[in-house]
């Protein structure tokens, strides 16, 4: 096997023992990224001479006893809505298309304090508002396991990039869905954590009260490595929570005896494809021969998840985005005639059309008599979805459902209906609305080839549960497919 093709846990062990080198493993990434990404379309910008240069630091750390991090010098991209030091972050928007940070995100730092190797920015739907990676301002991403269908989004780069080989590992952020959707489109695995649980400081803001930092890998123990990274309390984050940060690994046991699933019946209704539903069920019932206990039942709210978050996520995106005036970063209109004119102007060229959509949305929801009706209405279903969550973790241990209602769609096929690229959210936008942890791993491929993925959610700050759950359902079917590049 290539080198490329490895998880992240398997070269941590080889660079250990000294078997490769950080230099040869990045080096061994670019080569691959040479000879596939003009299929895959998954950076928007590379760094491959800084990497190097990291790759040989590392290298000569190691030489020299010095101890280091477990996923020392493994290379790692990072979506562009995440500030990097003097590495354009663009947020694949015209509106920052010349932006490059003078600070690194909290998580960014703990990437470095750790000798990880960035290799570059993945592509991702603009401001991170889309499910396909489509909406981007400068490219289309293709799914590895077929270049003629998207990725999903709005990470979709990243999921992309870690199917194809070209990160072992990535970061994206996940809003919606935004990690796990085409983690399940891709084929990997996927973790959103607990809201808090890791620091959202140079994270740039879609909706900040669901935004959260998250993990890609190829197996469930590379996501548990690299969370174990980028967890914990910032003070640059006000809402960073105070909260322990367990070795992630260690609750790998690969033991799924005991562990009650619950089966909420809402989320195998008609909306779900039939392909998914027994991919899933048929997921479960191999745990359960495993000594798991199934359990069915209901989150009656969920009807209403979709609706409550897209008023929510707008509402919280016109007010980030205000901030994108043309005045003091980003994109300036050429011409105007007076200071209203620039910033109406600068908007109006600088953000693409889904952007501007959940903007106008959002300024409606929030605007004088219509607040009540819909942001106040949507904050008090938010609340009552999460009161439902906390009810059921009362008798089970995790909650298991489709990822994503159907597998990858064709490019173009959807994106100019935006109702039906929301719909693509329904599995998983509760969690965001719950603050609650949710891990997305392959489970099989539907008549297509293309992969369908399991959602396992749990408990706040119970990330070690669901990723013990994904592990034991990992060694049960022995690992997961890769596409064939």
């Amino acid at each position: 096997m290539e080198i490329y093709n490895m998880t992240a846990a398997e070269l941590s062990k080889m660079l250990d023992k000294r078997e490769i080198s950080s230099e040869e493993l990045t080096s061994a990434v670019f080569q691959r990224v040479e000879a596939v990404e003009e299929k895959i379309v998954a950076y928007i910008t590379l760094d491959k001479e800084k990497a190097i240069a990291n790759a040989k630091r590392v290298d000569q750390k190691r030489a020299c006893g010095e101890k280091l991090s477990p996923l020392a010098g493994i290379p790692i991209g990072v979506k562009d809505n995440i500030s990097t030091k003097g590495l354009a972050t663009t947020c694949a928007s015209k509106m920052l298309s010349n932006y490059v940070p003078p600070y690194d995100a909290t998580v960014v730092k703990a990437l470095r304090a750790n000798d990880m190797v960035i290799t570059g920015k993945l592509n991702m739907d603009e401001f991170a508002m889309g499910s396909s990676t489509e909406t981007s301002y400068f490219k289309i991403t293709h799914n590895p396991f077929d270049l003629e269908k998207v990725p999903g989004g709005s990470s979709g780069g990243s999921a992309a990039a870690v199917a194809a080989g070209e990160a072992i590992v990535a970061l994206g952020s996940d809003t919606g869905g935004s990690i796990r959707q085409p983690a399940a489109n891709c084929g990997v695995v996927g973790l959103k954590p607990t809201y808090g649980r890791v620091s959202r400081y140079g994270l740039v803001a879609f909706a900040s009260s669901l935004d959260q930092i998250g993990s890609f890998g190829r197996c469930v123990e590379d996501v548990a490595m690299l969370q174990n990274v980028i967890s914990g309390h910032d003070d640059m984050d006000a809402t960073s929570a105070f909260e322990d940060t367990p070795d992630l690994t260690k609750a790998l046991t690969g033991d799924v005896k005991g562990i009650k699933i619950g089966l909420p019946k809402e989320y195998f209704g008609e909306a779900v494809d039939s392909e998914v539903k027994d991919a899933v069920m048929s997921a479960v019932r191999k745990m359960e021969k495993e000594g798991a206990v199934i359990k069915e039942i209901s989150l009656p709210s969920t009807d209403y998840a979709l609706s409550a978050y897209y008023v929510i996520s707008s509402a919280e995106a016109s007010s980030n985005l205000a901030r994108f005036d043309g005045v003091r970063y980003g994109y300036r209109a050429e011409n105007y005639s007076d200071l209203v004119d620039m910033y109406v102007k600068s908007r109006s060229e600088g953000f693409g059309d889904e952007v501007k959509r959940r903007i106008m949305l959002g300024t409606f929801v929030l605007s004088s008599g219509y607040y009540d009706a819909y942001y106040k209405q949507a904050k008090l279903m938010q609340r009552k979805i999460a009161s439902e969550f906390r009810s059921a973790f009362e008798d089970v241990d995790i909650i298991a459902t489709p990822t994503a209602p159907f597998t990858a769609c064709k490019i173009g096929q959807n994106i100019g209906d935006p109702m039906k690229m929301y719909a693509c959210d329904i599995c998983t936008v509760t969690v965001n609305i719950a603050g609650l942890p949710a891990v997305s791993l392959p489970c099989g491929l539907d008549s297509s080839a293309m992969p369908i993925g399991m959602q396992f959610i749990g408990n706040s700050f119970a990330e070690g549960t669901i990723l013990s759950a994904a592990y034991g359902y990992e060694k049960i079917v022995g690992g997961f497919a890769s596409p064939k590049l």
